[in-house]
């Protein structure tokens, strides 16, 4: 039986002509008639990646990477091997479905050619052969949260609670669907995370182990940012590009590196800006609010300016106003 929510709507009484609902209807076709011949002639518009089906995924294949905190599995040690297979064979024969929507959507862009009807089962194989690796990705993130967090009472604490600690396992999952050639696919579960967390990573954007985003809302990372291993952002935190000044063409390096590479260990305060194809070299600290445009070498420390408390005496800053109070 076809589900519910996926019957189409069937119009149960006529609209009279001339109503309010007869000529929104009509308005609505003009413009989604417009929309489509603005568009690539011929792409399968009814084919797409479907955004709930997609969250019912990420929700399954959690389970699988973490069947007792995010599976809520409660059974015996023995059993749950069979737990993770049904978790698995749900999440990837679903997850088949929706890359086979994706692929068909883009053979216009093949010139009309097809893909091999064994491609979205291919890609799903291979995802699901480097569950192992992205499970450890996001446990080396967890352990970096414990560690670098004070407030953190236990790991379990950092994976069902913490913004960063869901951002991540969105993005590991979502990075290997966009390296296997399902970009939209990917994109949706990055959005699903951003929704969430208010911490918007591109699945494209590379990063290395053990990455902790503090706090996170307003995290923004772009598709080519290479991260190493053992970053952290805090808060409002943009990897961005940037377009030179004046120009009205962008490049192929703005166009395909467009974004920063931070390398190992370095920590980015909250509300810095760092834009463009610049390195962050390894071990530098970027304080907040910063706006960083040029490459930084390794050990460094960026800040601004310190604040200044202003008096009737004058401007102090708040180093000196401390030490003059005694």
């Amino acid at each position: 039986m076809t589900p519910t929510h996926d019957r189409p709507l069937t119009l149960m009484r006529p609209v009279p002509t001339g109503s309010a609902i007869a000529d929104a209807t009509a308005a609505l076709k003009t413009a989604r008639t417009a929309w489509r011949g603005r568009q690539q002639a011929g792409r399968d518009v009814a084919s797409f990646p479907g955004r709930a089906a997609l969250e019912r995924i990420v929700e399954t294949l959690a389970a699988a990477l973490y069947p007792r905190r995010l599976g809520h599995f409660r059974g015996l040690e023995k059993d749950e091997d069979g737990f993770v297979v049904a978790k698995l064979l749900a999440a990837t024969t679903e997850l088949e479905r929706e890359v086979a929507a994706e692929l068909g959507y883009w053979e216009a862009e093949a010139g009309g050619s097809r893909f091999d009807p064994n491609q979205p089962g291919t890609i799903v194989r291979l995802f699901a052969a480097g569950l192992g690796s992205v499970r450890r990705l996001i446990d080396s993130d967890v352990e970096a949260a414990f560690l670098g967090d004070p407030a953190a009472r236990s790991v379990d604490e950092i994976l069902v609670c913490y913004p960063g600690a869901i951002a991540s396992l969105h993005h590991r999952i979502a990075h290997q669907l966009h390296m296997l050639g399902a970009p939209i696919t990917a994109r949706i579960i990055s959005e699903l995370a951003n929704e969430r967390t208010g911490i918007d990573i591109h699945p494209g954007a590379t990063i290395g182990e053990r990455f902790f985003i503090d706090h996170g809302t307003g995290v923004v990372i772009g598709e080519t940012a290479i991260i190493g291993r053992g970053v952290r952002l805090y808060q409002h935190v943009t990897l961005g590009a940037r377009t030179p000044l004046g120009a009205r063409t962008v490049g192929p390096r703005e166009r395909y590196a467009r974004h920063p590479i931070i390398e190992d260990d370095v920590v980015v305060y909250a509300g810095a800006t760092i834009l463009g194809r610049v390195r962050i070299g390894r071990g530098t600290t970027i304080g907040g609010n910063v706006w960083l445009l040029t490459d930084v070498p390794p050990d460094s420390i960026v800040v601004q300016p310190e604040a200044q408390v202003a008096d009737a005496g004058g401007a102090v800053t708040i180093r000196e106003a401390l030490a003059a109070a005694g």
